[in-house]
């Protein structure tokens, strides 16, 4: 059971208040009335990761921010422009961040480290692959068509759902006795990409056929699609080094930050299946 105090209720800055994790963020902060601010392009004030004379005005009156950076704190430049956010945010008052970072990416331990290194209170969310990319992110496609071809091998991970990530970043944010901790954030049991497809075929009783291809096959039709070449290299990257067996076990980072266990795939997969997400017709 978790029984940590609460805080008093300091503003927020959730960067990425739109993507999976943030919007969750800000509605869960929102129903406990702390006053928050989205961050984003379309927001008002904007912030811009590319654009750093759109932070200041973004953390002006702010003492908390939940930092995500897009696509991944993998790419190339994101130490830097972690680095430059963090000194801005410390210069502007912050005296909290909390950052979702990736399980077994280097160089987002790079990042993790600047964090921590800030002179502020922190907490490092180190996650694994997300249940939603499957239903939110670029996953869903192939899903709805009905076949999905990966270059997943038969490695299998521990996905996560962004609804635990929420709620551990929440705590995070409004409770005390979380400063300083690096929580592994994964799922209870191990999946192959194979198996998560099997299960949500089985969940939705359509036929979803699941195809092992080699990464140079994979790497064609991104592009094929038209896929940003950034973003091909991103995938390329999480295929073939993160994917390698390293993030192959299960963490208590839920347990510890939370006082409960993580959500399985299947009670995701159910959730999903029964809103009709994964039943809707590709054009």
């Amino acid at each position: 059971m978790n029984n940590r105090q609460p805080k008093d209720k300091q503003p927020v800055l959730v960067l990425g208040g739109t993507g999976k994790t943030g919007q969750r963020v800000a509605q869960r902060l929102q129903e406990k009335g702390w006053p928050i601010r989205i961050g984003s392009r379309t927001s008002t004030p904007r912030f811009d990761w590319l654009d750093q004379t759109t932070w200041q005005p973004a953390l002006d009156g702010i003492k908390a921010v939940y930092v995500t950076f897009q696509p991944d704190l993998a790419v190339p430049g994101a130490v830097d422009a972690i680095r430059a956010f963090t000194q801005t945010a410390v210069g502007a008052g912050v005296t909290q961040l909390v950052l979702l970072s990736g399980r077994g990416e280097p160089e987002a331990q790079e990042s993790e480290q600047l964090i921590m290194e800030s002179g502020i209170d922190w907490t490092i969310l180190r996650a694994s692959w997300f249940n939603q990319n499957f239903s939110e992110g670029y996953l869903i496609e192939p899903i709805l068509e009905g076949f999905v071809a990966l270059p997943a091998g038969n490695i299998p991970e521990p996905f996560v759902d962004a609804d635990d990530i929420a709620d551990v970043a929440v705590a995070s944010l409004t409770e005390h006795g979380h400063n300083g901790q690096v929580y592994e954030l994964t799922g209870p049991r191990l999946l192959t990409f194979a198996e998560v497809v099997n299960e949500i075929s089985q969940a939705t009783g359509r036929t979803i056929q699941y195809a092992p291809v080699s990464i140079d096959a994979y790497k064609l039709a991104l592009i094929e699609h038209g896929v940003p070449q950034a973003y091909v290299d991103l995938l390329t990257y999480l295929f073939t080094v993160v994917l390698d067996g390293r993030n192959a076990s299960v963490a208590d980072g839920i347990e510890k930050a939370l006082g409960r266990n993580p959500t399985d795939f299947s009670d995701y997969v159910k959730k999903t299946a029964a809103a009709g997400v994964w039943h809707q017709v590709v054009a």
